[in-house]
């Protein structure tokens, strides 16, 4: 009989697992072309970005459904009742991530009647791509048990941090030269927080990872370089 549970159990967190791999890889292409829709001023990529996100939010609330039915029918215990928790963690913030990519394309629309501001649209690519190879380095870590490749992203934070900061102090330069670009860059910074914020999510599940594999968080605090004001975009 415990072999039995024990089987419909991994059935069922394998089923799990791979809803959240969809949902990772919808996240993931939603953030790339969130970027891709302000860099080529491209309205409709940006109206299906925030259309895709109805689709990570369905996937959230399925995972959820699909959990709460595993813990009710299987009763899991240490490791496995860890597994299925992470999972909801994992879920919560992939459709977190999701809202930020929706976001930012909602201001693409706005930025495409204005004129672009030097170099921030490559800027912030690049800030995106880091973020979305952070993510895609989690879900391979949480596939494959990876404490290590989880704790490789956690350090990486840090650089995206450092990407935000240097863009905030350019947007800030641009809008003190000429005040034609302060919308612009308000719109823009706003963008490049999104991107930051995406990135401590990501930190996030990496976190839950680790707690996954080895049963303990990370003792010491998370490398951080953002030092500028706390600015949200709750959109």
């Amino acid at each position: 009989m415990n072999e039995h549970i024990s089987s419909a159990y991994d059935r069922d967190l394998e089923g799990i697992t791979t809803l959240i791999m969809q949902m990772g890889g919808l996240v993931e292409e939603a953030i790339l072309k969130a970027v891709k829709s302000l860099a080529d001023r491209d309205t409709e990529l940006a109206e299906e970005v925030r259309e895709g996100d109805k689709r990570i939010d369905a996937l959230e609330i399925q995972i959820n459904d699909e959990a709460a039915r595993t813990i009710a029918l299987r009763a899991p215990v240490s490791k496995d009742l860890r597994s299925v928790l992470t999972v909801l963690r994992l879920a919560a913030s992939l459709e977190r991530i999701g809202d930020y990519a929706k976001n930012i394309a909602k201001r693409t629309s706005v930025l495409v009647e204005m004129n672009s501001v030097n170099g921030s649209d490559a800027a912030l690519r690049r800030m995106a791509r880091e973020v979305e190879q952070m993510l895609k380095d989690t879900l391979d870590a949480y596939l494959r048990g990876d404490a290590e490749l989880a704790e490789d992203v956690r350090q990486r934070d840090q650089e995206v941090d450092q990407m935000y900061n240097a863009l905030f102090r350019e947007f800030l330069t641009f809008m003190m030269e000429d005040p034609r670009n302060i919308t612009p860059c308000m719109h823009l910074h706003f963008m490049a927080k999104n991107i930051e914020r995406m990135g401590d999510l990501t930190t996030n599940m990496a976190e839950q990872v680790i707690y996954l594999v080895t049963g303990e968080m990370p003792d010491e605090a998370r490398p951080k370089s953002d030092k500028t004001a706390y600015v949200t975009d709750q959109g």
